[in-house]
């Protein structure tokens, strides 16, 4: 019995396909969230907001009393437990303090989940741009670069 029973080696080549089939599709996930992962991209659309009566702030209605930026505001939604969202905090806030005009206000999205809902934030760290009267402009989820928040801003303001 030198290969073992033909039962076995079928059995061992179907598992070692399962297995190979099961890293290519996480390897191809992985490349993929790393990709896309903190690029700002798009916006979303408000939950109940008609197109026409998007002139007013993401933030009418919270209970966020925070004062907006005069250029933009950078709104970081974060949770407790995110490693990625102290990083995130660190470059907005140093893309703040560079950057006139613009403030970073960072939002507690387990305190906050109607707004969460509302907006559509679907992972922590979400950052918002938002325009002088808090539109939203653009947005990333997941920890983006600086450099790549300031050439957003660039773009956005200019």
């Amino acid at each position: 019995m030198p290969g073992g029973p033909a039962w076995l080696s079928a059995d061992v080549s179907q598992g070692a396909w399962v297995l190979v089939v099961a890293l290519v599709l996480a390897t191809a996930f992985g490349v993929y969230r790393a990709a896309r992962d903190g690029r700002f991209r798009g916006t979303h659309r408000v939950k109940g907001a008609v197109e026409e009566e998007v002139v007013e702030s993401v933030l009418a209605g919270s209970d966020i009393d925070h004062e907006l930026g005069e250029r933009a505001t950078l709104l970081q939604f974060s949770s407790a437990f995110c490693a990625p969202c102290r990083a995130t905090r660190r470059i907005l806030a140093d893309v703040a303090d560079v950057v006139p005009g613009v403030v970073h206000v960072e939002v507690d999205a387990e305190h906050h989940l109607e707004l969460v809902r509302r907006l559509g934030v679907a992972r922590t760290p979400t950052t918002l741009v938002l325009d002088r009267h808090g539109r939203e402009v653009t947005r990333a989820s997941g920890a983006p670069k600086k450099d790549e928040v300031l050439a957003t801003l660039a773009r956005e303001l200019a």
